[in-house]
């Protein structure tokens, strides 16, 4: 098959690095995780829960863990798409420096990716927000089950999973939800260990993320609309070092007047014809 001109381009960018790459939700599409935004960037889903009303709120607690319990299967059954494994072949030839994911689903490292800067943290495991002690979300699954042996898991098969592992339900089905607090310490908050809208991600993992993209010799964005500024950030950075800026996304970015280059097709077909290119 002839390699296109776009294809030619951003191989060509890819060889002349390595870049750092920033993937969205648009990488996990294909793995049947949904975006959080439509093609003009519009916000799709009913409003995220918030940091503050996470720790405030108990309320607010049920709710997210009731949508978890109900969402976390059909998640947990995700598997790496094409896309994923391209990466990973990428990151083997040379040509990706640091792979920064403002996902939380886990899939690059399921694909073989080895440098991944988690930005915004990963559903995987829980942290009390007392004592510090991480969790399985696995386990996490077992004791809502236990505390909930009434809840209708079935839900899952009539909700829309969310894009952050969890399910639209009615605000009735979770009146009576239990959360269990900490294990290790017996009265903790368990949160998911991820950053939440309204929090801020790690200094220290900013600091890790942008020291990679200063040694790389460009950025690669992949399936993100770079709405949020933790991740346009990098964009911006990379444009005022007067770095390549390239994006493979299907939609508007926020960072579009600051590119040198944009491609629309797939996510996964586009990196898996990059990584079978010498």
């Amino acid at each position: 098959m002839t390699e296109s001109h776009d294809q030619a381009l951003l191989r060509q960018a890819l060889h002349a690095g390595p870049f750092v790459v920033l993937t969205g939700a648009g990488m996990s599409t294909a793995s049947g995780i949904p975006a959080y935004r439509d093609a003009a960037g519009q916000w799709q889903h009913p409003a995220p829960i918030q940091h503050q009303a996470f720790l405030r709120e108990a309320s607010v607690r049920r709710r997210y863990w009731a949508r978890s319990f109900v969402g976390w299967p059909r998640f947990a059954q995700a598997l790496p798409n094409a896309g994923h494994h391209a990466l990973a072949v990428l990151e083997r030839q040379g040509h990706v420096h640091t792979l920064i994911t403002q996902n939380v689903d886990g899939l690059h490292q399921a694909a073989g990716s080895q440098a991944v800067i988690e930005l915004h943290g990963g559903l995987r495991q829980v942290r009390c927000l007392g004592c510090g002690a991480l969790h399985a979300r696995e386990e996490m699954q077992a004791w809502l089950e236990a505390r909930n042996p009434g809840f209708d898991t079935d839900l899952a098969q009539a909700t829309r999973t969310a894009p952050d592992g969890d399910a639209h339900l009615e605000d009735v089905a979770y009146e009576g939800f239990q959360v269990p607090a900490c294990p290790a310490c017996g009265d903790g908050v368990l949160k998911p260990d991820v950053v939440f809208y309204g929090d801020n991600v790690p200094r220290e993992r900013v600091t890790h993320a942008l020291a990679c993209m200063e040694e790389a010799k460009g950025l690669l964005v992949i399936g993100s609309s770079l709405m949020v500024y933790s991740g346009y950030r990098f964009a911006l950075l990379a444009h005022q070092q007067g770095k390549p800026v390239l994006a493979i996304n299907q939609g508007v970015t926020r960072a579009d007047a600051l590119l040198t280059a944009k491609f629309g097709g797939d996510c996964a077909a586009v990196l898996e014809a990059l990584a079978a290119t010498p």
